[in-house]
């Protein structure tokens, strides 16, 4: 389990490292040494989300911020976050944000739809310890 738990990590820093360039999931999958439709199952069930749509979404977060930071080109914006033409950003962005990016960018409020994960190995316990450690702080 750990070791899914670093695929998962080595994955997310790829990422992260990378928003601004193409990513290729075949490329990502090879590397981690799993099957690309493998690897996306464990990347969900560890952290919710699909590789795609993490990917997409930090893209957006990313962009929404240099919107309002900054005053690039909204195209320029739109190419950065990974998409070829600003139509195609434009309805991408108001599907996570319900703004246009230019309304956005006039708004010139910030609000991170998805920042990094973080991973953290945490232990399980049993739902009978819980309840019983609970019962013994509330006595």
């Amino acid at each position: 389990m750990k070791d899914q738990k670093d695929v998962v990590n080595k994955v997310i820093d790829y990422i992260e490292q990378n928003l601004e360039e193409e990513i290729d999931l075949e490329h990502i999958s090879k590397s981690a040494g799993y099957s690309k439709f493998y690897l996306n199952r464990i990347f969900a069930e560890y952290t919710g989300t699909t590789i795609y749509k993490y990917l997409q979404n930090r893209r957006l977060t990313v962009a929404a911020e240099k919107l309002v930071k900054s005053d690039k080109p909204i195209i320029q914006i739109a190419y950065e976050a990974g998409y070829d033409s600003q139509q195609a950003f434009s309805f991408a962005f108001k599907q996570v944000y319900r703004y246009p990016p230019k309304i956005y960018r006039e708004l010139a409020i910030f609000i991170p739809k998805q920042d990094r994960i973080f991973m953290c190995y945490s232990y399980r316990f049993q739902y009978d310890r819980i309840t019983t450690d609970i019962k013994e702080i509330a006595a």
